[in-house]
């Protein structure tokens, strides 16, 4: 679904639980006859899909606005600069694809290399283009910890997007 320039992404388990309620409320009624319940029952179920479509467009939005600061701030890098010594800092790397983690929940996490090694990409909404093993990708992002207090350094992706094979540095 599109709303604006947004791409809107409802993920799989999403339409899954909206489905199984539908199918609960229509055994309900079927072996009550309360056809009053479906007042309230129909609008909730719709509530499943209708939260998570709104929260991906914010999502999407938010880091749609964020790509021009990243842009403009971001340092082209190499993976093996990228360190915990450069936290916080704007970094714009090239690389491709060599494993996706967690596309179907709408939070993707890839796994980048280039000649100088490889690093973890994690995004918190889904890119706007369909990003596959192999893919070519420029990343925008943060430099972070894995983990709040420790582990390695790995990118908060803020824009993944491919670029022709040819242009990779």
């Amino acid at each position: 679904m599109q709303i604006g320039d947004v791409k809107v992404r409802v993920t799989a388990i999403t339409v899954a639980v909206f489905l199984f309620f539908m199918a609960l409320i229509a055994v309900y009624v079927f072996s009550t006859g309360d056809l009053h319940s479906l007042i309230w029952a129909v609008p909730a179920a719709v509530m499943l899909i209708v939260i998570p479509m709104a929260l991906n467009y914010m999502s999407q939005s938010q880091y749609a606005s964020l790509v021009p600061v990243y842009e403009a701030e971001a340092k082209n890098a190499r993976i093996r600069e990228i360190n915990l010594n450069r936290l916080g800092e704007p970094v714009r790397i090239k690389g491709v694809v060599e494993r996706v983690y967690f596309q179907f929940l709408n939070r993707p996490q890839y796994l980048v290399a280039d000649r100088t090694g490889e690093i973890s990409v994690k995004m918190f909404t889904s890119p706007t283009e369909d990003v596959q093993k192999g893919d070519v990708v420029e990343v925008l992002g943060t430099v972070v910890k894995r983990y709040i207090l420790t582990g390695d350094a790995v990118i908060n992706g803020v824009s993944v997007r491919k670029v022709e094979k040819n242009q990779q540095s």
